[in-house]
């Protein structure tokens, strides 16, 4: 089929190149011609693992092309994908206004039958207001599908092409059909398309992502309620787990969730229940905990040199928000250089791929290193935010001769403590009964 999709963005690139890949030819579309030359070029604005690989092939064998030309290619489309930022506002609701200018455009180039395909975070009753815009400038009859998406960052690709369910959101058995036909070839392996009305479609999710969102401020809740009384939170995790009702997904405790999604959607619940009348305590309790979580890592980095940070050196490994992405979106590495360098402290950082993302949103208020040790030189403890894989088995005994003050501030819970203790490492981490604690209570 021709499908066009409006956005380059995360959603729209990753959603363009895995509907090519099933033989489809696609348009994207974007209103930035610097973003449509670097596509041309080859080059990927993003980081996804396995996105810049299926673009080059989808782009040799035609099957897709980049354009600003937005009437053009609506013309020709039997399928236009919406995958337009929807950024949040200062009161937490969405921000529909690139929205509504591509719903506009639609109504203003579409020639034939066409199905609208809302992939964007949208709020509730997106699908009413798209059609009334499209209906303003056009009689050409079309169908409006909410079709949310649940990608990962990080595996992105692999959740497209293999989702654990696809969710429809449509009142038309026409656009239901078609639907049900591009998205067949990623249901071989016994997959499910849930059909379901286009408010249900949006709201489901805003709920998948706050359920997620809660499951990890619990566990940070649980995290500091571990780390007062003396237990593990590792084997707390594991307990709660082995439980089939519970499952083991989303229960790392950590420095808060990030990202494009969780944040914003979050927000955006709880401000559709505010107007819609109803209370969302357990929604704001998330994003509450989600707060505090920074302030808990600061605060046990300020203590352990007595609250003076003033002149301090830090290196940081990982700057994304989370590994195999360069999205700097509501990382909390951010958060916390911020709150490192209001104390008078200086951050000298490495991450693998987020070092120009990085740079625009802290500029030159840290410094960058390109190689993971580098940033230990003379530095007075080590902070770790993101759990990339090449931080799992560090060399601890060159990481100790290197540090100018040996210890590790790990957000992640990578490491044994014992393990990094008998390295000569002080090793402060996440609801865990660590070795330096009980260090202590020895001497």
């Amino acid at each position: 089929m021709r499908i066009m999709i409006a956005g380059s963005g995360y959603v729209g690139l990753v959603a363009g190149a895995c509907y090519a890949s099933t033989g489809n030819t696609v348009t994207m579309v974007d209103s930035d011609p610097e973003r449509i030359e670097m596509l041309l070029r080859g080059e990927v604005p993003i980081y996804e693992p396995g996105l810049g690989e299926l673009l080059e092939e989808n782009y040799k064998a035609k099957r897709i092309s980049y354009t600003t030309d937005f009437a053009t290619a609506a013309a020709d489309a039997e399928i236009i994908g919406i995958t337009v930022g929807t950024p949040s506002q200062d009161d937490g609701s969405v921000d529909m206004s690139y929205v509504e200018t591509v719903a506009e455009q639609i109504g203003k180039s579409i020639k034939n039958y066409v199905v609208v395909v809302g992939k964007s975070p949208v709020a509730d009753g997106t699908s009413k207001l798209v059609c009334d815009i499209i209906r303003k400038h056009t009689d050409v009859e079309f169908d409006y599908v909410s079709n949310p998406e649940f990608l990962k960052e990080g595996s992105a690709v692999d959740d497209f092409l293999s989702p654990d369910r696809v969710v429809i959101g449509t009142d038309s058995q026409r656009a239901r059909k078609i639907m049900a036909h591009i998205y067949d070839p990623f249901m071989r392996q016994g997959r499910r398309i849930l059909f379901m009305d286009p408010v249900s479609a949006e709201l489901t999710k805003y709920a998948c992502n706050s359920m997620l969102a809660t499951r990890i401020s619990f566990m940070n809740e649980m995290a500091q309620l571990a780390e007062t009384v003396g237990a593990d939170i590792q084997h707390v995790r594991a307990g709660m787990g082995s439980d089939h009702r519970i499952g083991k997904a989303f229960l790392f405790p950590g420095l808060g969730y990030g990202g494009s999604c969780f944040p914003k959607d979050v927000k955006a619940l709880i401000h559709t229940a505010k107007v819609a009348g109803v209370k969302s305590g357990v929604v704001a309790a998330a994003e509450d905990a989600n707060n505090r979580q920074i302030d808990m890592m600061f605060n046990k980095i300020s203590n352990y040199y007595d609250g003076d940070l003033a002149g301090k050196k830090f290196a940081m490994w990982g700057l994304a928000f989370k590994p195999r992405t360069d999205d700097m979106r509501e990382a909390p590495s951010v958060k916390l250089i911020k709150q490192l360098r209001q104390a008078g402290a200086t951050i000298a950082a490495h991450d693998p791929q987020s070092h120009h993302t990085a740079k625009d949103e802290l500029g030159d208020t840290i410094t960058y290193h390109e190689n993971v040790y580098e940033p230990l030189q003379d530095a007075d403890g080590l902070i770790i935010c993101t759990e990339w894989m090449e931080f799992r088995t560090p060399d601890f005994k060159h990481v100790a001769e290197t540090l100018r003050c040996p210890v590790i501030f790990d957000g992640r819970n990578l490491y044994d403590a014992e393990y990094v203790n008998d390295a000569g490492i002080d090793y402060l981490c996440i609801g865990r009964a660590n070795a330096l604690a009980n260090k202590k209570k020895e001497s």
